[in-house]
Parts: structure tokens; sequence; C-alpha cells
């Protein structure tokens, strides 16, 4: 029997819905891990479907590093208005925005590649797929740009 304790940790931890959290813990008896791992591959299944969507909709962020001498700008597009205005997206592009700066990716490619600074354990795509299946839209990193003072761009 899975409890509504272990429901609820698993939300807090994703942010997906209960009813999607309830079904990995059962399908993993129980198991906090293999839960994790079963909505994570249920993510990746949910993107790959939605990737023939069109995006209408999508947001500019920006990072600009305490000192001054650094920043990035970061174009993300999702398929509606309402998921772009929403400020669970909004971080999502700001947090990719502060990867940038912090991890000077070159290319979309290699950006989506790379461990996420604030969770390494998670890819940016994984971060962007984990959101897809919370919003139950596409959303594409499409664009960004890397400022330094120190001549690195």
């Amino acid at each position: 029997m899975i409890s509504t304790e272990q429901i609820k940790e698993l939300r807090e931890k994703t942010g997906i819905s209960i009813a999607q959290c309830k079904k990995a813990l059962e399908d993993s008896g129980g198991d906090m891990v293999k839960a994790l791992d079963f909505l994570k591959a249920k993510g990746a299944e949910v993107a790959d479907k939605k990737m023939s969507r069109e995006l209408h909709a999508g947001a500019v962020s920006s990072y600009i590093h305490s000192t001054g001498n650094m920043g990035a700008l970061l174009e993300i597009h999702s398929e509606t208005d309402f998921v772009a205005k929403n400020p669970e997206f909004r971080a999502l592009a700001s947090d990719i925005a502060l990867h940038i700066a912090a991890m000077e990716p070159k290319t979309v490619e290699e950006l989506l590649a790379q461990p996420f600074v604030k969770e390494p354990s998670l890819t940016i795509n994984d971060l962007v797929k984990n959101h897809i299946q919370k919003f139950g839209e596409r959303i594409d990193v499409v664009r960004f740009v890397r400022f330094d003072t120190n001549g690195a761009v």
C-alpha cells in the first residue's frame, strides 16, 4: 500500500501530478528511487510524443552575475502563453540562463547535454523534459548568448 506521505514526497521532489506520482510508486512497489526513474523515463516518452507540436509562445530570460561582469540571455519557447507566463516556466528559463553563464556552452546541443549546475544528476535536457511532463506541452530551448567582459563569449 502506497502512503499519502510517499506520494507527497515524490510530488515535492518532482512537481509532477499526484496521479502520476501515485502510479509511479505503485508500479515501483513503493521504491522511491525506482519511482523517480519511472517518472524520468515517462517524461522522455511524453516529450518525444510532443515534438511535432507547434510552438506559439515563450520567454526571454536573463541572468547577470552579481559582479556585473558576465551574463546570459536565453530564448525558450512553449506551445501556449498559459505555460510561457507560468512562474515555474519562468523559473526554468532563469535556471537555464544561470547555467549558461556558469558553464559556457557553445551550442544548444552542448547546453542540453550538460549536467545542470544546480542538480548535477540531471542534464539540462532532463530538466526540460521534466517540465514538458509537468506542463503537458512541448518546450524548446531556441537560442542563447553569453556575455563576459573578460572576453569569453
